[in-house]
C-alpha cells in the first residue's frame, strides 16, 4: 500500500467572489498546519489568481465549467449554475480517480456553499467531506428551520414586520430573513432555494460543516441544531490582515475584477484618521442610476471625503453632481477592499451586508451602515445594528425601496460620531483577531478539524496493514 506522509484536501469551490476569497483563505490556513491542498475551480476564476506570488503549497486543478472566457449577456444565473454542476460532477471525479490511481489519493473534500454535488461525487468514492458555510451561522440555521416545520409560515406571510421566533435564535422578522425566502422573492432566484435544500439533505451524508464565523460572535447560533456538528474557524480573513504589518493586501484571496492602477491608498493616507467614508456593494450588486445619484446626494451632503467603488464607467459619467463628487472625494472602479478597510483613515463603510465585507469589516473594526440587497444581507444587517452594535442599517422607502439622500447623511452622521458604535467595533475587531490567533477558538477549532481527519486517514491506512494489531 502507498503511503504519503501529508494528510491531503481537496477543496472545491464555487466560482463567485463570496465563496472563492473564504475558501482560498481556508487553504491557506490547511498548509500552514502542514496539509497537502488541491484547489478546484473554474478555469476562469484560477486565471485570475496570483498563483505566483501567493499561494505557496497550493496545487491548483482548474476545469472547464462552459464559460472560460466569462459569461454571456444571455446566461441566466440557473444556466450558469446548472452548467457549473453538470461539469463540476465529471470533473471533481476524475480530479479524485486520478489521485487514487497515482497512489495519492485524497484523506478529505472540503466543499463550499452552493455546490451540495460535491458530497455526493465524495461519497461515492468512498471519500469524506465536509462543507465550508461561507455564511453566518444564524443563516444556515434559518434555512434549516425552514425546511423543519417553518416554512409555511414563513414563505406565506407577507408582513414584513411579522416576527419569527425560531429555536435558540433571537427575535426576527420576515423582513430579516434571506430573501430567497419570501413572497417577493424573484422567480428566477427560486432554484437557490432548492440549492440550499440540497445542502441540508447532503448534510445527512456528514453532519459536521465549518463556518466562517467564531465562537464567541454567534454563540446561540453556532449551537442551535443538534443534528449538526459546527466548528466556526472564520473569520476568514488573510492571516497579514491580521498581523497589521503594512504589506500589500492585494494578492491574499482573489479578485474576479480588473485591477486599474489607481492611486487610492496614497490618497488615503493623506486623510485624518477615521474621516473617510469608504462605500462598495460587492461583486454582485448593481444600483439603479437614481439609487446611485441618491447616495451621491447623501455624500456630498455629508461634508465628508468618501472613497466609493463603482465599477460601471457608464454610471459615473451619468452622475449629475459629478464636479463635486471629484473636489470632496475619490471614485474608483476597483479597490483592494482588505487594504482600504486596515487604512486608518477609514472612519465607516457604507456596504450591502454580504457576509465577506461584514466579517472584514468586523476584523479591522471599521463600523458599518449596511444597504442590504438580496440573500443574507438582510439577516447581516439585522445582527449588524441590534446585536453585535456595529453600525446601523438604513431606511428604505416605503413603496419602491429607494433609499433617499438624506437617509444616507443621517446614517453617515449616526456611526462617525457615535462613540459606542466605535467601541463596539473595536471590541469585536479584538474578539476576531483573538478567536484567530494562537489557541484561539477558531484556531483550535480547525487544528481539531485536520487532527480529525488525519485520524481517520491512520485508521483507514492501519485497516490495510495486516501487521498491525486491531485493538
Amino acid at each position: 500500500m502507498t503511503n504519503h506522509m501529508k494528510t491531503k484536501i481537496l477543496v472545491v469551490a464555487y466560482p463567485t467572489q463570496g465563496h472563492i476569497n473564504p475558501s482560498l483563505r481556508f487553504a491557506n490556513r490547511l498548509v500552514k498546519l502542514n496539509v497537502d491542498v488541491t484547489y478546484s475551480t473554474s478555469v476562469s476564476v484560477i486565471r485570475h489568481i496570483d498563483i505566483q506570488t501567493t499561494h505557496h503549497g497550493i496545487t491548483f486543478a482548474p476545469f472547464s465549467d462552459g464559460y472560460d472566457n466569462g459569461l454571456q449577456p444571455t446566461t441566466t444565473g440557473q444556466q450558469f449554475y446548472s452548467d457549473f454542476s453538470t461539469k463540476g460532477v465529471s470533473a471533481i471525479a476524475e480530479i479524485i480517480k486520478s489521485a487514487a490511481a497515482a497512489g495519492q489519493p485524497f484523506d478529505h473534500l472540503v466543499y463550499t456553499s452552493a455546490i451540495p454535488w460535491a458530497a455526493k461525487v465524495a461519497n461515492a468514492h468512498n471519500l469524506e467531506s465536509t462543507l465550508l458555510w461561507s455564511q453566518a451561522a444564524i443563516v444556515l440555521d434559518i434555512y434549516y428551520y425552514y425546511f423543519n416545520g417553518y416554512q409555511d409560515l414563513i414563505s406565506c406571510n407577507n408582513n414584513p414586520m411579522f416576527s419569527i421566533n425560531l429555536p435558540r435564535l433571537p427575535s426576527l422578522t420576515i423582513a430579516d430573513l434571506p430573501s430567497f425566502m419570501l413572497p417577493s422573492c424573484l422567480k428566477e432566484h427560486k432554484f437557490i432555494l432548492e440549492s440550499m435544500k440540497d445542502h441540508l439533505d447532503v448534510l445527512k451524508i456528514s453532519s459536521r460543516l465549518l463556518v466562517n464565523t467564531f465562537d464567541e460572535l454567534e454563540v446561540e447560533a453556532i449551537k442551535s441544531i443538534e443534528k449538526l456538528v459546527v466548528f466556526p474557524v472564520g473569520p476568514l480573513v488573510p492571516s497579514e490582515f491580521l498581523d497589521g504589518n503594512g504589506q500589500s493586501y492585494n494578492s491574499f484571496g482573489c479578485d474576479l475584477f480588473e485591477k486599474p492602477v489607481e492611486d487610492y491608498i496614497k490618497w488615503l493616507n493623506a486623510k485624518p484618521k477615521s474621516s473617510v467614508v469608504y462605500v462598495s456593494f460587492g461583486s454582485l450588486a448593481t444600483l439603479a442610476i437614481d439609487q446611485v445619484e441618491e447616495i451621491a446626494s447623501g455624500l456630498v451632503e455629508s461634508g465628508r471625503p468618501f472613497l466609493w467603488v463603482i465599477r460601471d464607467s457608464d454610471q459615473v459619467g451619468k452622475l449629475s453632481k459629478i464636479e463635486e463628487l471629484k473636489k470632496q472625494g475619490m471614485i474608483v472602479s476597483w479597490c483592494s477592499q482588505v487594504e482600504v478597510l486596515t487604512n486608518q483613515a477609514i472612519g465607516c463603510f457604507v456596504m450591502h451586508g454580504g457576509w465577506n465585507s461584514t466579517v472584514e469589516a468586523l476584523a479591522a473594526g471599521v463600523p458599518t451602515i449596511v444597504f442590504s440587497q438580496w440573500s443574507d444581507q438582510a439577516t447581516n444587517a439585522k445582527m449588524t445594528e441590534d446585536f453585535w452594535k456595529i453600525g446601523v442599517k438604513v431606511k428604505k422607502r416605503e413603496g419602491d425601496g429607494m433609499v433617499e439622500g438624506k437617509e444616507i447623511k443621517r446614517c453617515v452622521e449616526i456611526v462617525m460620531e457615535d462613540g459606542e458604535t466605535r467601541r463596539n467595533a473595536e471590541k469585536w475587531k479584538e474578539l476576531a483577531r483573538q478567536a484567530l490567533g494562537n489557541s484561539g477558538s477558531s484556531a483550535l477549532n480547525l487544528q481539531a478539524f485536520v487532527d480529525d481527519v488525519r485520524n481517520k486517514t491512520t485508521i483507514y491506512k492501519n485497516s490495510h496493514d495486516e501487521h498491525v494489531e486491531k485493538g
